[in-house]
């Protein structure tokens, strides 16, 4: 069975049919937009109660950058998800590298941090992702992810 679309309209539980991720790991808290199986465009909430602020910096809490990364690559996920009909626990989806990856802001507690991946190459079970990660309208990260489905890593 295929999880249902997502176009913004729809609450957490619709977009956890779409990722195998939960807390304190799931760092998409909605899709905007999902369009022609290709580009998505995310958005997560950061609060001061994300389990990380306490130790990351607390007296000048800031969300560490792999942490975003990792909102970009599960962001990207959904696409492959999109593509491939299935649902999220259905689909092994690993992050297999970062390329160009640059850090140009900070992102701290009350910001929304709207994450924008889109499709660039897919050899096999190999996608390759372009993504921005923007607070308002400042990039505060941009990478090229690597991703591969699980028949790409053996046990």
């Amino acid at each position: 069975m295929t999880a249902p679309p997502l176009d913004g309209s729809h609450d957490i539980r619709a977009l956890m049919g779409h990722l195998p991720h939960r807390y304190p790991f799931l760092l998409v808290d909605r899709i905007l937009e999902c369009r022609e199986q290709k580009t998505v465009v995310a958005l997560k909430n950061v609060t001061y109660n994300e389990w990380f602020f306490p130790g990351h910096f607390p007296d000048d809490p800031v969300m560490p950058g792999v942490l975003i990364l990792e909102a970009m690559a599960q962001a990207s996920s959904v696409v492959v998800n999109a593509i491939l009909g299935g649902r999220g626990e259905e689909i092994s989806y690993y992050l297999a590298g970062i390329e160009k990856a640059r850090f140009r802001g900070i992102v701290r507690p009350g910001d929304s941090l709207r994450l924008t991946s889109t499709l660039i190459r897919r050899v096999h079970d190999i996608w390759k992702f372009e993504a921005t990660a923007h607070v308002a309208d400042e990039i505060v990260v941009e990478a090229v992810f690597l991703c591969a489905t699980k028949t790409q890593f053996p046990r």
